[in-house]
C-alpha cells in the first residue's frame, strides 16, 4: 500500500511497530549468546533446550520493562546520552526481573539457568539494544535525507565544543535547514586537526581569512556562548572585510532554559560584541530559596520584571504574582508565560497606593518580593521630580513597611549606578531607595537587599533601542562627548545576578554586580552601525551634541563612604557604609512625603537631596545641576 494512503497514526503504530520486533531480535539474541559465551561455544543439550523453553519468558518479561519505560516513544535517530543511561537502567531492571522470574520458577525436569548466563545476558543487552539505537541515529545522520553530505549553504563554524557539536548533529539530521558545515575554527591548539562531528578543524581564529577562502564558507556560525565579547567582535570584523554573513548562538544567559540548536541562531546584536564575558550560573542551586515560595514581582511589564517573571517562573514558585501598573505591559507578560506553561497571577495595581498595596500582601501572603517598579528616564524625572520621588523612593518605602508588617521573607530592590554620588533627580530617588534598604535591614526580620548594577542592554531605558531608531532613519547618532563610558550588561545576565544575590542576602545588604570593563559610548554606536552593515562617518554621520549639566562622564559603582566586600559569588560584591540612625531617617522620610503632597517640584526637590544628606557628610552630596530635556538617547 503506498504511503500516502496511510494515516499518521498508523505510520506511528507501524514505527513503534518495527522497534518492538527489532527488540524481539536482539533480546533473543543477546539471550542465545549468553549461553553460547557461557560454554565456550558448545553448548551442552540440557542447556540448548533451556534455552528454548525460557526464551519466551525472557523475552516477554524484558519487552513489557521496556514498555515501561517508553522506549517506544522515541525516534532512534535521536538517541543520546541520556537514552543510553535509561537503556542501561532498563536492562538492569529487566535483568533482576528475569533472575527472580526464572529462580521462583524452574521448569519441570531443567536445572537452574546457571548465574553466568544471567550476567553475560545484561552485558550483551545493553551492547545490542543500545547499539542498534545509535546504529540507527548513525545511518540516519549520513544518508541523503539528513547528512553531513546533502548539498546547502557551505558554513565555516566557529568553536570546536559541546554547542558546535550539538549544531553540527541537527545540520546532518535535517538538510532542509540548508548549512552544509564545510569546518572548525578554534584557539584551542589541542582541537587543530581534529574532527568534531566528522567535520574538521581547519585552524585558528587567526587563520580565518586563509580558512574562508579555502573554503569557500558563505557564512560563518559562532558556537561559543561563553566567549567574551572582544573574541565575536574580532570574527565579526574579519568577516565583514570578506563581506561573509555572520549570525551568532546567543550568549549562557539567554540559553539558561533552552537547548543549543539550528533554530536558536540569530543575526549578531552589539551585546554579542561588548567585552564582558558571560557568567555561568548553576540557576538550580542558586535559586533554591525559591522553591515552591509565593513570589511577587513588581514592575513586571517592564524589561527588568519581565525577565525576572521569565526566570523566576521556570525554578519552581508556589505561585508567582505579576503586578504593573501599565495593563498593556501586563498583559503581553502574562499572555507570553503561560504560553510557555506557567501560571501566573496578573494584579494591576500602582505600588504608590499604600492601601491598595496592602491589599494585594494580604490576598497573596507573598514570602518573596522583587520590586523592579521605577521610572528610569533620566530627563523625564528632571522635569517631573514629584512623580520621580513618590514612584521610586516613597513607594519602595512603603513597599519595605508592608513586607515587614506582612512577614515577608525576602525583598530585592532594582537599583542603578545613577545612585552612586548621584547628580540627578532619577539618581537620587535611586539612592534613597537603597537607603531604604539599609534602614530596614536593621529590623531583624525580613532581609532586606538592594542590587545596583549599570546600563542594561535593551531595556527601556537603555540607549540602544534609541541608537538603533536614529541609524533606521539614516542619522546621526548622537552622542553628548566622545570619551563618555557607561557599563553594560545582559539583561537576562543582569537577572540572573539578582536572583543570585537576593539569594544570599542577610539584611539591608547593598550588592553590586561586577559589570567589568565600562564600554565608550562612542564605540558602542559605531558597533552597531557596523553590525547594520554600514561605516561611521561614512554612510552614518556620529554627532557629538555636548555633556549636559548634571551628567557624568564616567558612572561610579561605588559611594565614598563605601566599604567594598567579597561575596561567595564571583560576579557580586557587597558595598557597606555606617549605619543610618533608623528613626532620624525615617521622620526624614515622612517629611519628604509631606511636602512631595504640596505638588511643588522645587521643594520637593530639595526635601529629596536634605534626606539623602542625614548620616553623611556634606561633601559627599551636593544638590546637583538642572539636567535639560531633550533626545533621551544623549542620557545613558
Amino acid at each position: 500500500m503506498s504511503e500516502r494512503f496511510i494515516s499518521p497514526a498508523w505510520r506511528g503504530h507501524l514505527h513503534r511497530l518495527g522497534q518492538v520486533s527489532s527488540d524481539l531480535v536482539l533480546i533473543s539474541l543477546a539471550w542465545w549468546l549468553a549461553f553460547v559465551v557461557r560454554f565456550d561455544g558448545a553448548v551442552p543439550g540440557r542447556y540448548d533446550k533451556l534455552f528454548l523453553v525460557t526464551l519466551g519468558v525472557v523475552v516477554g518479561l524484558k519487552i513489557a520493562v521496556f514498555v515501561a519505560f517508553r522506549f517506544y516513544t522515541r525516534w532512534w535517530r535521536f538517541t543520546g546520552i541520556q537514552d543510553l543511561e535509561q537503556i542501561v537502567i532498563a536492562c538492569v531492571a529487566a535483568s533482576l526481573l528475569v533472575i527472580t522470574v526464572l529462580t521462583i520458577w524452574r521448569p519441570d525436569g531443567f536445572e537452574a539457568v546457571p548465574r553466568g548466563v544471567f550476567v553475560l545476558d545484561f552485558l550483551f543487552a545493553v551492547v545490542l539494544v543500545g547499539g542498534m539505537r545509535f546504529a540507527v541515529r548513525s545511518v540516519m545522520e549520513r544518508s541523503g535525507r539528513g547528512g553531513a553530505l546533502a548539498k546547502g549553504r557551505p558554513v565555516l563554524v566557529c568553536g570546536a565544543g559541546s554547542a558546535a557539536n550539538s549544531l553540527l548533529r541537527d545540520m546532518r539530521r535535517d538538510a532542509s535547514l540548508g548549512y552544509t558545515p564545510v569546518g572548525l575554527i578554534d584557539d584551542d591548539p589541542r582541537k587543530a586537526g581534529l574532527r568534531v562531528g566528522g567535520v574538521k578543524v581547519l585552524g585558528a581564529r587567526a587563520d580565518l581569512p586563509r580558512v574562508l577562502r579555502e573554503t569557500r564558507a558563505r557564512e560563518v556560525i559562532i558556537a561559543m556562548p561563553s566567549a567574551p565579547g572582544a573574541v565575536r567582535r574580532d570574527i565579526v570584523d574579519q568577516c565583514r572585510v570578506a563581506g561573509i554573513r555572520v549570525t551568532t548562538l546567543p550568549g549562557l544567559p539567554e540559553l539558561m532554559n533552552g537547548e543549543v540548536s539550528v533554530q536558536k541562531l540569530r543575526e549578531v546584536r552589539v551585546e554579542d560584541v561588548l567585552g564582558r564575558a558571560s557568567v555561568e550560573i548553576d540557576m538550580a542551586r542558586v535559586a533554591r530559596y525559591l522553591n515552591g515560595k509565593r513570589v511577587l514581582v513588581t514592575g513586571a511589564g517592564g524589561s527588568i520584571g519581565s525577565e525576572l517573571c521569565r526566570q523566576l517562573a521556570t525554578v519552581g514558585p508556589n505561585s508567582l504574582v505579576i503586578l504593573d501598573h501599565a495593563e498593556n505591559n501586563l498583559f503581553e507578560i502574562d499572555l507570553e508565560l503561560r504560553d510557555r506553561g506557567h501560571s501566573p497571577v496578573p494584579v494591576i495595581a500602582d505600588c504608590r497606593d499604600a492601601d491598595l498595596m496592602d491589599g494585594v500582601f494580604a490576598r497573596y501572603r507573598p514570602e518573596i518580593v522583587f520590586h523592579a517598579a521605577a521610572y528610569k528616564h533620566v530627563p523625564m524625572m528632571e522635569l517631573n521630580p514629584i512623580q520621580a520621588i513618590a514612584n521610586n523612593a516613597l513607594a519602595t518605602a512603603t513597599l519595605a513597611e508592608l513586607a515587614t508588617r506582612h512577614g515577608v521573607e525576602r525583598v530585592c530592590i532594582i537599583s542603578t549606578d545613577k545612585a552612586v554620588e548621584p547628580q540627578t533627580v532619577m539618581g537620587g530617588t535611586k539612592a534613597l531607595a537603597e537607603r531604604v534598604v539599609e534602614m530596614h535591614g536593621a529590623d531583624g526580620g525580613t532581609r532586606f537587599a538592594a542590587v545596583r548594577f549599570g546600563n542594561v542592554l535593551g531595556s527601556s531605558g537603555s540607549v540602544l533601542p534609541i541608537f538603533r531608531r536614529q541609524i533606521a532613519a539614516g542619522g546621526p547618532v548622537t552622542v553628548t562627548h566622545p570619551d563618555m563610558t557607561r557599563y553594560f550588561m545582559t539583561i537576562p545576565e543582569a537577572v540572573q545576578l539578582v536572583i543570585e544575590a537576593t539569594g544570599i542576602a542577610e539584611g539591608g545588604d547593598v550588592f553590586v554586580l561586577d559589570m567589568g570593563e565600562p564600554v565608550r559610548i562612542m564605540d558602542l554606536a559605531q558597533n552597531m552601525i557596523r553590525l547594520s552593515g554600514m561605516e561611521p562617518g561614512r554612510d552614518i554621520q556620529i554627532e557629538v551634541t555636548g555633556v549636559r549639566p548634571g551628567e557624568k562622564l564616567h558612572e561610579e559603582l561605588f559611594n565614598l563612604d563605601e566599604e567594598v566586600k567579597p561575596t561567595r559569588y564571583g560576579g557580586i560584591l557587597r558595598a557597606t557604609r555606617p549605619a543610618l540612625d533608623p528613626d532620624e531617617f525615617a521622620a526624614r522620610i515622612e517629611q519628604l512625603r509631606l511636602v512631595v503632597a504640596t505638588d511643588d517640584a522645587q521643594a520637593a526637590s530639595k526635601a529629596l537631596w536634605s534626606t539623602l544628606r542625614a548620616g553623611r557628610d556634606a561633601m559627599h552630596s551636593g544638590e546637583p545641576q538642572d539636567v535639560q530635556a531633550g533626545d533621551e538617547g544623549n542620557i545613558t
